[in-house]
């Protein structure tokens, strides 16, 4: 029973980085010309949401990863 749970959560978590993936490269695509050289007032909306898609993406991978090591480590022993 635990270990289809923490299989369900890493194919969630693997998703969530899919799905963050592509909104990243969405934002990435629909980045304007003006959107690259309106430095002057900070990052462009466009900018800031590219980042928050990438962190995204990370936060979960790296939850993915901690489920994989958790699994390793309750399976380890048999």
């Amino acid at each position: 029973m635990g270990n289809a749970f923490i299989v369900l959560l890493i194919v969630v978590f693997a998703i969530g980085a899919v799905v963050m993936l592509v909104r990243g490269v969405i934002a990435f695509l629909k980045t304007t010309e003006e959107d690259l050289k309106s430095g002057v007032n900070g990052p462009s909306q466009s900018s800031l949401k590219q980042n928050r898609m990438m962190m995204g993406r990370v936060t979960f991978q790296a939850l993915a990863i901690l489920m994989v090591a958790l699994l390793l480590l309750i399976n380890g022993g048999r």
